[in-house]
């Protein structure tokens, strides 16, 4: 177990982080994310505010889905927080922060809309992996059937859940927000069906090799959607929203770093906050790195110039040691 967001965590379970990642990857896995906070907003209004406060275009979608979007701090526009919001039903948003971010994010929303925090009321359970579908019809149909980015509410045996096709590992899967009292008894089912445990060791290696950002290493305080190569979740001609200002200057003229991806050679993993060299000279910083169980080596993701280019030579210094890279475009798996 460890502290995580102000949470006591699994980091993971007996049989490890690795045997974990690799059951994802090729079987199906549980995470209990019950950490990710949830933000409900209801009422006429919930749209027109969430619109005001989101750089996504909620129109772009309607009840039953879900959508990645990013709420920005309105001076620099950097991101205060990458977001799922589950659309619920007409006028219900769950939207859904990083843990560490929740209170934080309610704070800036309640300037739009009235968001209610009923993180503690429920647990999250994401099954992930090739085979999550299959294992998880054995016991809950229903869910089981929901598709990618689709939200429906559906029975879990007796107990009513939210469930989305969202998930956090580059496989597909589905995330269950269940009755917290009733989590155990859908915990223990889903383990009896054949779907291996696993913890936030694992849950970082796979999101690495996905190519998938963290709040606090790849997004933050002083990082925009466009140096984390995110523009794609920026609707520029859905009206105003919260620093869009100071984003459209950005974009105006043009960013001095970008996210890109490392291959290393070698199975010694890189570590975030070590330099990155190019010609020998410090160009950039890495934000995420490890080894990559799937791989067999070094992969790490870096804030980098963004006139280097695909197939250029890097490296990273590693405590005195350098480890010779190769820049490339995420993901990595």
């Amino acid at each position: 177990m460890t502290p995580f967001g102000g949470w006591d965590m699994p980091l993971s379970y007996p049989g490890g982080t690795l045997d974990e990642h690799r059951a994802c990857r090729s079987g199906a896995v549980v995470f209990d994310v019950s950490h990710l906070g949830t933000l409900r907003v209801e009422g006429p209004h919930a749209f027109s505010g969430l619109q005001s406060a989101l750089t996504n275009d909620l129109s772009r979608i309607e009840p039953g889905r879900a959508q990645y979007t990013h709420l920005l701090d309105a001076d620099d526009g950097s991101v205060l927080d990458d977001i799922i919001v589950w659309w619920v039903g007409d006028d219900r948003f769950d939207v859904m922060p990083n843990a560490s971010n929740t209170a934080r994010v309610e704070a800036a929303l309640d300037r739009e809309v009235e968001a209610h925090d009923v993180t503690t009321t429920r647990a999250v359970l994401a099954v992930q992996g090739p085979d999550a579908r299959e294992r998880l019809e054995t016991v809950y149909p229903e869910a089981a059937a929901v598709p990618r980015f689709r939200v429906r509410e559906v029975r879990c045996g007796d107990v009513d859940c939210v469930v989305a096709g969202t998930g956090y590992t580059g496989e597909d899967g589905v995330e269950i927000a269940v009755p917290a009292g009733d989590a155990p008894e859908l915990w223990d089912t889903l383990l009896g069906a054949g779907i291996v445990p696993a913890g936030l060791g694992a849950r970082d290696t796979l999101r690495l090799e996905a190519g998938l950002p963290l709040h606090g290493q790849e997004l933050g305080p002083g990082i925009t959607p466009l140096q984390a190569g995110l523009g794609w979740v920026v609707r520029w001609d859905k009206g105003p929203f919260r620093g869009k200002a100071a984003l459209e200057a950005e974009r105006e003229r043009g960013v001095h770093r970008r996210l890109r991806g490392i291959t290393v050679e070698g199975r010694r993993p890189p570590r975030s906050g070590q330099a990155v060299l190019a010609a020998g000279e410090a160009v950039g910083t890495v934000t995420s790195g490890n080894f990559s169980p799937v791989l067999g080596h070094g992969i790490a993701l870096a804030s980098l110039p963004p006139e280097i280019e695909d197939g250029a030579r890097v490296d990273i210094d590693a405590r005195r040691e350098l480890l010779a890279g190769t820049v490339v475009t995420p993901p990595f798996i």
